[in-house]
């Protein structure tokens, strides 16, 4: 696969993988050998970009992802570039299905996050570290600090924020020099397209989460869909409604035509618009099925023009779509 470089120097596959959904968030967690070997091909394809977060789990295993990362990704240890998160935990006295994210980055929690991330993940550094959440409660200047020692020891290599502001990347990129965001970003979720001067001006990296609008993009589902309240998030996803699904028929249709011109998948033209967008980003789309692995990755291929993008971009400025699911809920720590 292409590759890009995000940061000063950090080279990944021009799409990465997301790995959250083999283990949260989108139905009870996929069974690990299946996984396993899915990771394995991951890399035998080209992906060398591998995201997942200290929380990503259920109530009974809550680091389950990372240790899936850490045993599946052992043997490719030194062609892979792992990124992990620090900062937020779970409200599990909620009832819903996306209990409400309580954000923690106090220095000593960092630290103490750090080092259960390396244990889990076998390995002696992390190549991407980010804040996954801002702490209204510590400075940001703070948090780049025990980032600055944590690069300075040797325990991360590079560090980022997820889903970031303006003035927070600033003010962080001052103190220690932040390679990457992951913010939420999609043709249903455009919103962060502001920072794009910014990035440029300050050489950092774009790695868009949630590419495909949680897969609703690639044009796979629709009202005899059914998904588990108790543990998919898509049960309460409002673009996967059925007022949703018609809402967006128009925007559906868009990409299919554009699909069709180009001989892709939908899934492809969503990735293909924004890697052809600007080349500051990395999506990294999950999945736990080959197929759909193979198809985001040859996403890194279809070339558009800048004057079939601006099409798309105008196109999407205008067309009835529905409310996107924004992520879940912040609250403050006790």
């Amino acid at each position: 696969m292409k590759t890009r470089v995000i940061g000063k120097d950090l080279e990944v596959s021009a799409v990465g993988l997301g790995c959250m959904g083999m283990s949260h968030a989108y139905g009870a967690p996929a069974d690990k050998k299946e996984m396993t070997e899915l990771l394995a091909k991951a890399v035998d394809i080209g992906y060398t970009f591998f995201d997942t977060a200290e929380v990503y789990g259920t109530p009974e295993a809550p680091h389950d992802n990372e240790e899936l990362l850490g045993r599946a990704l052992k043997p490719f240890r030194d062609r892979v570039v792992i990124a992990t998160k620090f900062g937020i935990k779970f409200d599990m006295s909620s009832p819903k299905p996306n209990k409400p994210l309580i954000p923690d980055s106090k220095p000593e929690v960092i630290r103490a996050s750090v080092e259960g991330s390396l244990r889990r993940l076998g390995t002696d550094h992390i190549d991407l570290y980010y804040q996954h959440r801002t702490d209204p409660d510590i400075p940001v200047e703070e948090v780049a600090g025990v980032m600055y020692d944590l690069i300075r020891e040797g325990k991360v290599t590079h560090w980022g924020l997820s889903e970031a502001t303006e003035e927070n990347i600033r003010r962080a990129n001052r103190v220690c020099p932040v390679t990457a965001i992951q913010n939420r970003y999609s043709m249903m979720a455009r919103h962060y397209e502001e920072l794009f001067p910014v990035l440029d001006e300050l050489n950092i990296g774009f790695v868009a989460f949630s590419p495909l609008a949680n897969g609703f993009l690639s044009a796979k589902y629709g009202k005899d869909s059914v998904f588990e309240y108790d543990t998919d998030y898509r049960s309460i996803m409002p673009q996967f409604s059925s007022e949703g699904i018609d809402q967006n028929r128009e925007l559906l249709e868009l990409i299919r035509n554009m699909a069709e011109s180009k001989n892709s998948s939908p899934a492809q033209i969503a990735l293909a618009w924004m890697l052809c967008k600007n080349n500051r980003i990395v999506p990294i789309p999950g999945t736990r099925r080959l197929d759909r692995l193979k198809e985001n990755a040859a996403a890194a291929d279809i070339e558009l023009t800048q004057q079939e993008v601006g099409k798309l971009d105008a196109a999407l400025d205008t067309i009835p779509m529905s409310e996107v699911f924004g992520g879940t809920r912040q609250v403050k720590r006790n």
